[in-house]
């Protein structure tokens, strides 16, 4: 082979391969449905949580529990369990169900998990550190009447380049005083995805 020959192929080559060693990147509207890998995203989160506070806010107990206190319920929303296949931050979940619950203006939300136990810490340094007329009281924390608990659970069906991903969000929400489980709801998602 000639050399200018293969001089120029030596050159494409490298030039290939600088080329593919970039990447572009796009910043979009943070409301845009995107779905690139047909895992659990940010619009799974926001969506089943707008649905199941919709589902929970629409039964029974809440009409109950209004006739009978004449006050809106207070929910803490404790664990709820990641059984799927892939990593799922529930955190984010959580904060997406408080939000909705939040937005209705039907019920009150507290703090709970490790937040609460930072709130308490902060009371705690406040009655060393802080003066008498600013200190905040220990024993006026706004108990929980319901505790909402859940879990999220996956089925993955694959074959070669096809799969189908379900996905089950199952949440029920609890009577603190009596243990009473007072709804039971559920989300199901099923996406397909062909590489």
């Amino acid at each position: 082979m000639k050399r200018s020959h293969l001089s120029f192929i030596l050159i494409a080559v490298l030039a290939f391969g600088v080329q593919s060693c970039f990447h572009s990147v796009a910043r979009v509207d943070v409301d845009k449905e995107m779905d690139i890998s047909g895992g659990w995203n940010d619009v799974d989160s926001r969506l089943t949580s707008e649905q199941m506070t919709e589902q929970a806010l629409s039964e029974d107990w809440l009409k109950n529990h209004m006739a009978a206190t004449k006050n809106q319920p207070v929910i803490i929303v404790g664990m709820i369990t990641n059984k799927s296949h892939e990593h799922i931050d529930a955190e984010t979940f959580i904060k997406d169900i408080e939000k909705s619950f939040i937005t209705s203006k039907k019920v009150r939300i507290v703090q709970g998990g490790a937040k609460r136990e930072e709130l308490r810490g902060e009371r705690a340094d406040q009655q060393i550190n802080s003066s008498v007329s600013t200190m905040k009281q220990w024993g006026l924390e706004v108990g929980a009447d319901y505790i909402m608990q859940g879990s999220i659970n996956s089925i993955v069906d694959a074959y070669k380049r096809q799969k189908v991903v379900y996905y089950q969000i199952d949440l029920e929400l609890t009577n603190l005083q009596t243990n009473e489980i007072v709804w039971i709801g559920d989300t199901k998602i099923k996406k397909y995805v062909k590489n």
